[in-house]
């Protein structure tokens, strides 16, 4: 997942964490213009917290779900009983949503001018035509169809949100597409994650070095042995790295 993403994430919910521990400080009471302002923020910042928490938690249990698997199994067309080995990969990607475009007032920049072109009775005699500026994205949209300003910049709206929305599905797919060769790689065998043995019934994960014989269990759900090997050894990492005072 893109850091930077996840970076924002943990600086939403800081903030918001932040909000939460003035608010329960009782000296914010004596100055209600401060109190008001800093519950509005936090009240608007909730759903923002919650998805931002969300998101993180997606995010550790792909880290610890996504593998390249390493199978190895005796097909029932091996005569010698030879055991065969081949791999798959596994993408573990977060359910797609439908895409809300939200435009905000202060990120417009609305122009108006008299329309050109043939006839009519707004045409070069009143300022109908509008042109409207998207300052984040640089997106600008011009209409100028419709008799009055007003039908002008609601259809100007309807296609900038429009432009905005394909904009936005595009990077998501292309961050999408980032985070599945991300997790999937190469496919080589070298960069195994679990090996799957099924005629000695054993599970391997080679992060960890953990070796399991429950084998069925683990493949029906039962991944608590795994989960808090994985959780133990991302803590350890953690404290090491903090100790070496690099981040982790």
């Amino acid at each position: 997942m893109d850091q930077q993403v996840l970076k924002l994430a943990e600086e939403t919910l800081a903030r918001h964490k932040a909000l939460a521990d003035e608010l329960s400080d009782p000296n914010i009471y004596s100055d209600q213009r401060r109190y008001a302002e800093v519950a509005k923020e936090h009240s608007k910042m909730r759903r923002g917290a919650e998805w931002s928490q969300g998101l993180l938690d997606a995010a550790e249990e792909a880290r610890e779900a996504r593998e390249l698997i390493p199978t190895e199994r005796v097909p029932k067309t091996e005569s010698q009983g030879r055991i065969h080995t081949s791999t798959a990969t596994v993408a573990v990607l977060p359910e797609a949503e439908e895409v809300e475009v939200e435009v905000a007032q202060n990120d417009l920049e609305v122009d108006v001018y008299r329309s050109s072109g043939p006839g009519g009775q707004s045409v070069n005699t009143t300022d109908s035509a509008v042109r409207i500026t998207h300052k984040p994205t640089g997106l600008v949209v011009t209409c100028q169809d419709e008799k009055s300003q007003l039908q002008n910049k609601e259809q100007a709206m309807r296609i900038l949100r429009s432009r905005l929305l394909e904009r936005e599905m595009r990077e998501r797919q292309e961050q999408e597409g980032a985070l599945r060769l991300a997790q999937v790689g190469s496919g080589d065998r070298s960069a195994k994650v679990r090996t799957y043995n099924f005629p000695q019934s054993r599970i391997t994960d080679h992060r960890i070095g953990l070796t399991s014989h429950n084998l069925e269990g683990t493949l029906n759900g039962d991944l608590e042995e795994f989960t808090r090997a994985l959780a133990a050894k991302e803590r350890s990492d953690r404290l090491a790295a903090e100790a070496a005072g690099t981040p982790g």
